[in-house]
């Protein structure tokens, strides 16, 4: 080391020369911070948001071979579709659990906590087993090729899961179905809601190539229940079924299913149950509900046991914050993460069917990847006013973008871009026989709900 006449100043010059090798060895991924609480294990996963949006199967294989491939023999049913995975998720998690299994259930995106997405038996997986896990899965990244923030969180509810042993585990797919870091897995049974337009930048703009994408969770082997219903598309699906040697189930045909007053009225292959009551509100959930119940009955027909009174009290008791959902009253306060045109015309016509209000005043945020001009005119004509708005995150769309697709429907509104902000206008302009409606997206909603109830919904604080 050089001297100096006291030698302070080539031992500090020798430290920042140390200092800056470290760093750079750090930015280049060779050196790694031992991920040690909840909190810094959160900030590593959200700084792979930075990757984006990335295809293919491998990062998230080789994650899981590097815990010696935790997911390979095990259970699983896998829930994919443009609208609806999540509630179908919750039923089939719900009944499975009134059942007496314990039932794994991985979902996306979160509305409030990051340990949302990995449930056992309707409980969040701890913040120290999370932290823990981060860590573990931080040792075992490949610098060169790091994963994105869907691979590694599908990865970390895979591994989680099998060291939990659970009997049977739900996994809603993220995006698409092919290429989707969830179709790692060999599911008992594969479901596919519906197929509308959306992500046409990743899946095409076309039907039939995001129903192509979706069918790619179609196995050899395993049993496929679908609710699409144009007949191109489950043209599509039965002849991948067909070529790979899959079972071919349709909502409808196979099963059916009425939704009335008196509530769910379903007809399968095992069971006719009548007069089901849903946790879920909404008309359209009856459909749902019934797609559950089919892949429910085809459990069974391979050997699991579930009671008809696990599938009532299941259907009965299931929970899926966000959508649909009364916060509170007087005035109304309904949250719904609809994100696309179809979801938001069948939020729509439920509004109508299902509440009792005297003017409905909508907050209304999307992100500025979907069809902003298509959910904009599903939504917006049923309203009395709108506030435009944008929840913290980089995809939303612009309030301003919203309002201007608006601008030839003739509702009244105003654009507010801060939505706890929005929020509070919403408040002032309610009467209590008013409806306040926060839609547009689940960001929208989850921003919306950790804001008015922050008790209930405490949010991770990052």
């Amino acid at each position: 080391m050089p001297q100096s006449s006291n030698g302070l100043p080539a031992l500090f010059s020798e430290l920042h020369a140390f200092l800056r090798r470290l760093g750079d060895l750090q930015k280049r991924g060779l050196m790694k911070r031992k991920i040690t609480s909840y909190q810094e294990g959160l900030r590593y996963l959200y700084g792979l948001q930075k990757y984006g949006i990335k295809f293919g199967l491998s990062s998230t294989s080789n994650l899981l071979k590097a815990f010696g491939n935790p997911h390979e023999g095990r259970s699983f049913v896998h829930i994919g579709g443009t609208n609806g995975k999540g509630s179908v998720a919750a039923f089939v998690a719900s009944v499975l659990k009134h059942a007496g299994f314990k039932v794994g259930l991985y979902t996306s995106p979160h509305l409030v906590r990051f340990s949302e997405r990995i449930r056992i038996n309707d409980r969040e997986i701890p913040e120290e087993m999370s932290g823990a896990l981060i860590g573990e899965l931080q040792d075992v990244v490949n610098s060169r090729e790091p994963p994105t923030f869907f691979e590694a969180t599908t990865a970390m509810a895979l591994v989680y899961f099998a060291r939990e042993r659970t009997d049977i585990d739900v996994i809603e797919v993220g995006m698409g179905g092919r290429l989707d870091a969830t179709n790692v897995i060999l599911p008992s049974v594969a479901v596919i809601t519906n197929i509308s337009r959306e992500h046409e930048a990743f899946l095409g703009s076309h039907l039939l190539d995001i129903a192509s994408e979706k069918a790619g969770i179609i196995k050899p082997g395993i049993d496929v229940v679908t609710g699409a219903a144009n007949p191109k598309i489950v043209e599509l699906f039965e002849r991948v079924s067909r070529e790979k040697g899959a079972s071919f189930w349709r909502l409808g045909r196979d099963v059916r299913y009425r939704y009335t007053a008196t509530g769910l009225h379903y007809h399968g292959w095992i069971q006719s149950l009548h007069r089901l009551a849903l946790g879920l509100r909404g008309p359209f959930q009856g459909r749902n509900a019934a797609l559950a119940l089919a892949a429910i009955e085809r459990l069974v027909i391979k050997g699991m046991r579930v009671p008809a009174q696990s599938m009532r009290e299941g259907l009965k008791s299931t929970v899926w914050p966000g959508r649909m959902h009364v916060l509170r009253e007087n005035p109304t306060i309904l949250l719904d993460g609809a994100h696309n045109p179809k979801a938001a015309r069948t939020l729509a016509k439920g509004l109508r069917k299902g509440f009792r209000y005297k003017r409905l005043i909508v907050v209304l945020g999307v992100m500025k990847d979907k069809d902003i001009g298509g959910l904009v005119r599903a939504i917006v004509p049923v309203a009395d006013y709108v506030v435009y708005s944008r929840p913290l995150y980089a995809r939303a769309a612009n309030p301003e973008i919203l309002m201007a697709k608006a601008r030839l429907l003739g509702t009244p509104g105003e654009k507010i871009p801060r939505l706890t902000r929005a929020l509070d206008r919403a408040r002032e302009l309610a009467r209590p026989e008013d409806m306040i409606l926060v839609t547009g997206s689940l960001f929208t909603v989850g921003e919306a709900m950790a804001y008015l109830d922050p008790v209930a919904y405490r949010p991770d604080g990052l």
